[in-house]
């Protein structure tokens, strides 16, 4: 576990040192689209965040092959170096996208080839575990295409989840965690050396997405692009490929005892089934309901629009940073809830957890214009906007001001009232961001001290 967190370490800091360079290179090359109809940002921001998380990526697993604990997983399995060549392929596609926006279809097809790199390299399915059959072996063809479209769906899940300031990292990131718990069970727990290398890949995704993250919270100072996106769906799919159809569940010595034994035990077994689309399963829903929508309405599935959850969420009200909390709170439960139940899977506590939880989450959902207000003695340890406001004595004196007013004739005064209600606030002008230097917040200058509150259905 040292080493693991050692490696998770190196790798977020990497990331996290490199993210600021790249920012300014990004600016200096012009990898900075202008603002589409789908995008909810306001300003123009810089990409190629995936740069940074690339880097991160080598610096992991440079520094894990020169461990004494985990040297062994570069000597015994490939597959490292398999993730390693098909990650440099889809990052180098993903940074020409960013700056040069490639077809659809060419993206489709990079995915395709980076996803047959691994598997020439030993990255494949095996054989599958089946519920009531036992293993199944697969041929050489059916392990390549399923090792294919598992890569290439993950891919596509996590970049159309990548929306909002935050949002495909953290979940991703969520998702590394739980299949990091699971993964060094299987590896610990049953000694198993087979699942060491997606133990590790889980590892290091964490610690990609946790070193690029203070830069891309609300307001992002830079966005990871598809460069990051389809890099960090393609390790999360190599983890869930390498622990799926690596590990022999003959291994796990599973198939002794009653027939009510042997089912509970082999759990385990099943669960990397299912793991992998739920770790996924919020950015998977969501790709289906795009496909479908898209298609519904006359349009090519790979046309980008405003219909995905995330806007959904912020159409009814909620803001930008609770809609991405709303949708960190959903992918931890589904994920760490079925790590949880592979676990123990006997007991009751954990469905009913579940569910509690669940019903908390639609409660969120169903205020989404409920704002916190902390107690008085805690309003110098929150954030501004927890705080209660207080009404000032110039607030209070407007409106009698206002009342002593009579009709039009006595003008002046009211506009005497409304300068003395209002003298501590800034003239107009003052409230219009004004750009400045590329050393600010964003891309063109200095966020705005006042955001814009408006829906992400309203134009501007």
């Amino acid at each position: 576990m040292r080493d693991y967190l050692l490696t998770l370490c190196v790798t977020a800091a990497v990331t996290y040192l490199l993210t600021g360079p790249v920012r300014k290179f990004a600016i200096a090359t012009g990898a900075m689209p202008e603002i589409r109809a789908r995008d909810v940002h306001r300003e123009p921001t810089p990409r190629l965040g995936g740069i940074a998380m690339f880097f991160g990526l080598c610096a992991g697993l440079l520094v894990a092959d020169n461990l004494q604990n985990l040297n062994g997983v570069f000597e015994l399995s490939n597959e490292p170096r398999a993730l390693l060549s098909g990650a440099a392929l889809i990052w180098l596609i993903g940074v020409l996208d960013d700056k040069f926006e490639i077809d659809a279809l060419i993206k489709l097809g990079a995915q395709m080839i980076a996803a047959g790199v691994m598997v020439m390299q030993g990255l494949t399915i095996l054989w599958i575990p089946v519920p009531g059959v036992g293993t199944v072996a697969l041929t050489s063809w059916q392990g390549t295409l399923l090792t294919v479209a598992l890569v290439v769906i993950t891919i596509n899940a996590v970049n159309f989840v990548d929306g909002l300031d935050g949002l495909a990292a953290g979940m991703v990131c969520i998702a590394a965690a739980a299949f990091f718990l699971y993964t060094y069970r299987i590896w610990y727990g049953y000694g198993i050396e087979a699942a060491a290398p997606a133990t590790l890949f889980a590892a290091i995704l964490i610690g990609m997405c946790v070193g690029f993250l203070p830069h891309n919270m609300h307001p992002a100072r830079i966005f990871m692009g598809d460069s990051g996106s389809m890099l960090i769906g393609l390790v999360l799919a190599a983890g869930a490929i390498s622990v799926t159809g690596q590990v022999d569940p003959d291994a796990l010595k599973i198939f002794e005892g009653s027939t009510r034994q042997a089912t509970h035990a082999a759990l385990p077994v099943f669960i990397p089934l299912l793991l992998p689309l739920t770790i996924i399963a919020i950015p998977f829903a969501d790709l289906v309901l795009a496909v479908v929508r898209r298609t519904w309405n006359g349009k090519s599935p790979f046309a980008a629009d405003r219909g995905h959850l995330h806007h959904r969420l912020l159409e009814i009200g909620h803001s930008h940073s609770r809609s991405v909390l709303i949708m960190y709170f959903w992918s931890a439960l589904i994920a760490f809830g079925v790590v949880a139940y592979s676990v123990h899977s006997a007991s009751m506590w954990i469905l009913l957890v579940v569910v509690a939880l669940s019903a908390v989450g639609l409660v969120l959902l169903l205020l989404p214009r409920f704002t916190p207000r902390a107690p008085l003695w805690a309003q110098a340890y929150v954030p501004p906007r927890y705080r209660r406001r207080r009404r000032t004595a110039a607030a209070v004196e407007a409106p009698e001001a206002l009342e002593g007013a009579e009709g039009g004739a006595d003008g002046a005064a009211v506009g005497a009232a409304c300068a003395h209600a209002h003298e501590h606030e800034p003239p107009a002008e003052v409230r219009t961001p004004v750009p400045a230097g590329v050393n600010g917040a964003t891309a063109i200058g200095a966020r705005s001290r006042l955001p814009d509150r408006r829906k992400a259905g309203s134009r501007q």
